[in-house]
């Protein structure tokens, strides 16, 4: 099985996005990139290099539903005729109304965003809706956990990997130990948990930084020889990329406790103290950094959170607590 590793320029600012081509009977491509015309154009050069066309693609699989991922699925899928397309239930980031979820503002406001700051991000949010078109549920089908995407000449195993957001999925060559774990492994960063509702209980806030700490080792577990992350470099040497997340989430976590007063913070107040020169898109990942740590610490018991006024408050416990 052929897997060809894609490079592809975006507008954000984690720069460019991997995708991978496999090139096996069904030919499939895992991600997209965003719709913008360089996008779409460096692709379709990448696929002319390996003696295709778009219209040769039958799969379009996506590890999870952000613009920089899934942008051009349903360019793709409509210029294929109808290749299919895989995502996990779980996402809601390419479906039609997907920024209408009345579910997300309000896990804002809990979490203690000012209306102005509410305001600025929804402009954002539809700043960064351009860059994907949407698509209707009937034009998807479900990737679900421990399944076997078939090839000619191989397969590969699905492997659900929630955290960065709900639905985020891997995929691993069993033959070689070779993983495809879109943003769920990145060379260079610590991929951001990203504040989503919860998708069994979308009144709760998805517990991303928990789950996150479980995907992780599901993919220790694999004992990877070559991990393809969604942004830059290959990783051919998990176990010191795995210990180096945990050591760094260890001392957010242990920053998040240090920034809540005796009297209690709300994310939004711990991420502006954590991040005090955040501007734009930043703020959104600050908050939701903050609240995943936050979530994460209670669930711990290192922290008491309560309800004021509509907000959560977290505060230190007690020593008798």
């Amino acid at each position: 099985m052929k897997i060809v590793p894609i490079s592809l320029p975006t507008p954000f600012y984690i720069g460019p996005v991997n995708v991978y081509l496999i090139k096996e009977d069904p030919v499939t491509i895992i991600d997209t990139g965003p719709k913008t015309r360089e996008a779409v154009d460096a692709l379709r050069a990448a696929l002319r290099s390996a003696g295709l066309t778009v219209s040769n693609i039958r799969r379009i699989v996506l590890t999870h539903a952000h613009e920089d991922h899934c942008g051009l699925a349903r360019t793709l899928r409509d210029e294929a005729k109808d290749a299919e397309v895989f995502v996990h239930n779980w996402e809601t980031g390419h479906r039609v109304g997907r920024f209408e979820y009345q579910e997300h503002l309000q896990l804002l406001v809990r979490a203690g965003v000012p209306e102005e700051e509410l305001a600025t991000m929804r402009k954002l949010y539809e700043g960064v809706r351009q860059y994907a078109d949407a698509l209707e549920d009937d034009h998807c089908v479900d990737l679900n956990d421990e399944a076997e995407l078939q090839f000619d000449s191989g397969s590969l195993r699905v492997i659900h990997t929630p955290g960065h957001t709900p639905g985020s999925c891997s995929f691993i060559r069993e033959a070689d130990r070779t993983v495809i774990a879109g943003d769920c492994v990145l060379k260079r960063v610590t991929p951001n948990p990203v504040l989503t509702p919860d998708p069994i209980d979308p009144a709760r806030r998805f517990r991303s930084l928990a789950e996150y700490l479980v995907s992780l080792a599901r993919v220790r577990s694999l004992a990877p020889t070559l991990v393809y992350g969604g942004h830059g470099e290959p990783i051919r040497d998990y176990e010191e990329l795995f210990n180096r997340y945990l050591r760094a989430i260890r001392e957010r976590q242990g920053t998040v406790i240090g920034l809540v007063p005796r009297e209690g913070a709300s994310a939004w107040e711990v991420s502006r103290a954590m991040f005090p020169d955040t501007d734009d898109v930043h703020r959104f990942l600050a908050v939701s950094e903050a609240a995943a740590h936050l979530d994460y610490a209670h669930s711990e018991g290192k922290l008491a959170v309560e309800i004021s006024e509509g907000r959560e408050i977290y505060r230190k416990l007690d020593e008798e607590d």
